[in-house]
């Protein structure tokens, strides 16, 4: 994974008459790495990545990707970006076969090993008409139509709808290997655990704006502890912060570092009893959208 921005957006808007899609975003996604998109319905997830696709043209601000304007240079953005939007509009006359060669051939950036890799793993059948196929099996073949090329960017928009807990699976595997091979991932979802498991940050939006961004590699070396002591701590912890003691003499509190220190902290404490869990990204989450955590 590079530290140089693969893309970038600096104070980028877009407005609607009055209503306001996205507030001076300012964002960037180093090459290689995997970075979440989180924030309910309305809170500018797919605007933002439409801007970067060159299909909306911003207010105000810059976008770019790979170096180029997202909006002056479109044309060589999606060049280098394979993109699953939430809602599929496919070629319903064609099998998946004739619509993997036509889309294949038009782009130019087939890998006929990896197609046939992706269609066992995704166990798709391509030999039969769109119009015959389930909503589920659809989206499938669009997923391998994202996977398949060679190029250095996937943006995908919500790619887990309508999947089985099956196929979600097969397909974060599918991400992991991605992500291996050095492609840049973004990705909006509702679905707090996938993000937990595959990206490296996430930003968190609301009303169009930039709420929070978490580097999951702290988030999960961070706890939440509540801990009984007989007689009240004598000592501090850098690391430790408690937040609130009950009348009961109950510590609750959260704790940034290694744990072994942590254990050695309390093994020379009063301790009675103990209570140690990650904070988890939903705890973050749950600050800025308390109504719409989804986790599945």
């Amino acid at each position: 994974m590079s530290d140089s921005p693969i893309i970038q957006t600096q104070f980028l808007s877009k407005r609607y008459g009055a209503f306001q899609a996205l507030d001076s975003l300012s964002i960037d996604v180093p090459a290689g790495s995997v970075m979440g998109i989180l924030g309910p319905n309305g809170a500018g997830k797919s605007t933002a990545i439409r801007i970067l696709l060159g299909f909306l043209r911003p207010s105000s601000g810059s976008a770019q990707v790979a170096g180029y304007d997202c909006w002056k240079s479109s044309v060589e953005v999606r060049r280098r970006v394979s993109y699953l939007p939430g809602e599929l509009r496919l070629y319903e006359n064609m099998t998946g076969q004739q619509l993997l060669d036509f889309l294949g051939n038009v782009r130019g950036l087939r890998n006929p090993v990896r197609e046939q890799h992706l269609a066992r793993q995704f166990d798709i059948q391509l030999n039969r008409p769109l119009t015959q196929l389930s909503s589920g099996m659809k989206r499938k073949i669009a997923l391998l139509l994202v996977l398949s090329p060679d190029v250095p960017i996937i943006i995908l928009d919500e790619p887990t709808n309508t999947l089985d807990p099956t196929m979600r699976d097969a397909l974060l595997d599918q991400l992991q290997e991605a992500k291996k091979r050095g492609q840049t991932i973004v990705f909006s979802s509702h679905v707090l655990s996938e993000v937990e498991t595959l990206c490296d940050e996430v930003a968190i939006l609301k009303s169009g704006r930039l709420m929070h961004r978490q580097q999951m590699e702290v988030l999960r070396s961070r706890r939440r502890i509540e801990v009984q002591f007989a007689v009240p701590p004598k000592r501090e912890l850098p690391g430790l912060t408690w937040e609130s003691v009950t009348p009961q003499g109950l510590y609750i509190g959260e704790y940034l570092g290694e744990i072994g220190q942590l254990f050695a902290y309390l093994a020379l404490e009063s301790t009675t009893d103990l209570q140690i869990r990650p904070v988890g990204l939903r705890r973050i989450y749950h600050q800025f959208h308390p109504a719409s955590v989804l986790d599945a």
